[in-house]
């Protein structure tokens, strides 16, 4: 088998597969995965599997079937190279194990790597490349990369909708648009973010659980946008087994009474002051969560909630599940004042239902 370009391409995607295997469950820290090489054979990999837990680099050397001196090692991302976290850095171990060429796809945006862990690998005489399926990289990390740099979640806003755009066909009556296929796709979406926000009227309508039961994986922080604290606390938002992951952010005008009510159920609640018009600021909230070392927001509802995201321009993708269904009449999905382009990212039908994924215009 030839060497050359192709075959990196291979190793790389073996990488970037092997990465999105930790989906999930590394958060805040990235997605990674790692391939090791030899006479063009793969002779160990590994990937990140846990937050705290051993990084990619590590788990594949210490997979090799035999000696990793002389070999390639292929990362997802640019190995790290500093002592601010959990496990020790994978750059003295590449070294160490007299490794002879590495092929990263992206650099980290982490100021403390940056660049820095290819600088090293290079001092010491390392061959490195790097840039090799480098979009793919980063969109496979997207929540990471957004965190770091920006120091708020990635954030996705989910709109159920009918072809003449209502999300309900009345202001306080729960209205089921898409089919099985669809609510799969919301459950899986769930399990990959963080959090999952919605406003109170969701809860008061809905009632939901906004945990994730059609597949497997883990349950997201619920956070209830609240200003005024009117959330029903018998709601069963606060029945879970795990209720310490239903936070409740509201105004610092909130009653004390019913906040001390909330913060019996399990529950946290978050007091931010409110803005000069009475409102919960986006901002406030999104550096909020960030801090809670929230990486992605999954935003569910409803009509005021998406309005306030989109007009703000606090999003970085809205998915709209589209249901080949016309209500006729009802509460539209977004009410804004004025125009916003928008760019289809991708479209798939998912059953009867269609998915459309767009981003905001560069």
């Amino acid at each position: 088998m030839n060497t050359g370009k192709t075959n990196d391409e291979y190793f790389m995607k073996r990488c970037l597969k092997l990465a999105a295997k930790g989906r999930g469950m590394v958060n805040p820290n990235p997605m990674v995965g790692a391939v090791i090489v030899k006479n063009n054979r793969i002779i160990g990999e590994g990937w990140h599997k846990k937050y705290g837990g051993a990084h990619a680099e590590v788990n594949a050397i210490g997979s090799a079937v035999e000696s990793v001196e002389g070999a390639t090692i292929y990362c997802s991302l640019e190995p790290c190279c500093h002592y601010k976290k959990q496990t020790p850095p994978c750059v003295p171990l590449i070294i160490t194990s007299k490794i002879k060429k590495v092929v990263v796809a992206s650099l980290d945006p982490n100021p403390e790597v940056n660049g820095l862990g290819i600088r090293q690998l290079r001092d010491a005489g390392i061959e490195v490349e790097f840039g090799l399926l480098e979009d793919e990289a980063k969109e496979l990390n997207k929540f990471y990369f957004k965190y770091v740099t920006e120091k708020i979640p990635y954030v996705t806003l989910k709109i159920a909708q009918s072809l003449d755009g209502k999300i309900s066909i009345a202001r306080n009556k729960q209205t089921w648009l898409t089919g099985e296929k669809a609510r799969r796709f919301v459950h899986q979406q769930r399990a990959i973010h963080d959090a999952v926000l919605v406003g109170t009227n969701t809860v008061k309508v809905d009632n939901p659980l906004l945990n994730v039961r059609d597949v497997k994986g883990r349950n997201p922080y619920r956070i209830i946008l609240d200003g005024n604290l009117t959330v029903p606390v018998k709601s069963k938002i606060f029945k879970p087994d795990d209720v310490e992951k239903t936070w409740i952010i509201t105004s610092t005008n909130a009653d004390e009474s019913k906040v001390k009510r909330i913060e019996k159920t399990g529950a946290k609640v978050f007091l931010l002051p409110p803005n000069a018009n009475g409102k919960l600021s986006l901002k406030r909230v999104l550096k909020l969560l960030a801090k809670e070392k929230i990486t992605s927001l999954f935003v569910e509802g409803g009509q005021d909630i998406f309005s306030q995201f989109i007009s703000q321009k606090y999003f970085d993708e809205i998915m709209i599940l589209q249901s080949p269904l016309i209500l006729g009449k009802g509460i539209n999905s977004v009410s804004l004042k004025g125009k916003i382009k928008l760019t289809i990212k991708n479209s798939k039908k998912l059953g009867e239902d269609l998915l459309i994924t767009l981003i905001p215009n560069n």
